[in-house]
C-alpha cells in the first residue's frame, strides 16, 4: 500500500503541481490549537505538514521555533501528548504528518516503539535532525523496525559523493537546506537553490526534492518552485502562531499569512 507521502507527490507530479509543505510546532500554543492549526492549513491547500516534537535543546532551530518548543513544553505537550494529537488529526483529515525531531526524545521514549507507535497513530515519515544516516546502518537498534519513512537532509555544503549515496536511499522526500545555519526567516535566497536541486537530481533520485530555510514570502515561494518539487516554511508560520495564538483571530491570521504562499507556490 503507497503511504499518503508517497500518493501525496505522485498526484502533483501528475498534475504538474508542486508541494507546499508547512511545519507547526505540536502543542504551540496548545495540542487543541495545533489540531484547529492543521484543519486551517489544509483548507489553505498545504500538502504536507511537518509537525515538530517540542524538545528542550532544538540545536538546528533559530530563536522562533525555540520559542515555539518553549512555549509547548510549558503547556505540557509531551510525547504521550503529541501521539494523541495524531490520532485526533486522522480523525479529521488525511493530509500527510511528517515528525520533525532530534534523537534525544525518541531514544528516551524508545526508539522502536516510537516509530510503532507513531505510524500506529498516523504519522506518515520522520525527520530526525541529529541522526546522521550512517550511524543509523550501523546500530541495529536505530536502523530497524522503522514504520514510516525516513526524510534525508541534504545541505549546500553536503560533498557530491554524499548527495549520491542519501539520494539514493531517499524515502517520502528530500529536505534540501538551501543555506548554513539554523531555521529562520530571511529577507533574500540563496543564489545557488537551482544548481543545487539539480546535483540532487542528477543523482538518478526519483525522491521529490523540496527546499526550505529562510523562505517567508509569497516571491520567495515562488522562486523556489520554479527550481524544485516543493517549498518548505516554517519559522514564517511559526512567528504568526506566536503573535496570534490562543486569540480569537488566530485562524484567520494563520490563513491570511499560509493562502498567498501556497498560492505562489501553485500558480508555478
Amino acid at each position: 500500500m503507497a503511504s499518503r507521502l508517497d500518493t501525496t507527490f505522485a498526484a502533483l507530479r501528475q498534475s504538474g503541481r508542486k508541494a507546499f509543505v508547512a511545519y507547526i510546532c505540536a502543542g504551540d500554543p496548545s495540542l487543541d490549537e495545533t489540531l484547529e492549526n492543521v484543519k486551517t492549513l489544509e483548507a489553505c491547500g498545504v500538502d504536507v505538514i511537518e509537525l515538530g516534537l517540542p524538545f528542550s535543546d532544538p540545536l538546528a532551530d533559530g530563536i522562533v521555533n525555540q520559542m515555539a518548543a518553549g512555549r509547548a513544553l510549558e503547556a505540557g505537550a509531551d510525547m504521550h501528548g503529541v501521539l494523541e494529537l495524531i490520532r485526533r488529526i486522522r480523525a479529521v483529515t488525511q493530509i500527510p504528518l511528517v515528525l520533525f525531531t532530534y534523537l534525544n526524545p525518541v531514544y528516551v521514549y524508545g526508539f522502536e516503539k516510537f516509530h510503532a507507535d507513531a505510524a500506529a497513530a498516523g504519522a506518515d515519515g520522520v525527520l530526525l535532525l541529529d541522526l546522521p544516516p550512517d550511524e543509523a546502518v550501523l546500530n541495529a537498534e536505530l536502523h530497524a523496525g522503522l514504520g514510516m519513512q525516513r526524510i534525508c537532509l541534504i545541505a549546500p555544503t553536503t560533498p557530491e559523493a554524499r548527495i549520491h549515496t542519501l539520494a539514493a536511499g531517499a524515502q517520502g522526500f528530500i529536505y534540501y537546506i538551501s543555506r548554513e545555519g539554523v531555521t529562520g526567516a530571511q529577507t533574500t535566497l540563496a543564489t545557488n537553490i537551482a544548481s543545487q536541486v539539480q546535483v540532487i537530481k542528477a543523482s538518478g533520485t526519483t525522491v521529490p526534492v523540496c527546499v526550505g530555510f529562510g523562505i517567508s514570502t509569497p516571491d520567495q515561494a515562488r522562486e523556489v518552485a520554479l527550481a524544485a518539487d516543493g517549498v518548505v516554511v516554517g519559522s514564517a508560520i511559526v512567528k504568526i502562531i506566536q503573535n496570534h495564538g490562543g486569540t480569537p483571530s488566530a485562524q484567520t491570521e494563520l490563513a491570511a499569512f499560509v493562502k498567498p504562499l501556497v498560492d505562489a507556490v501553485k500558480s508555478v
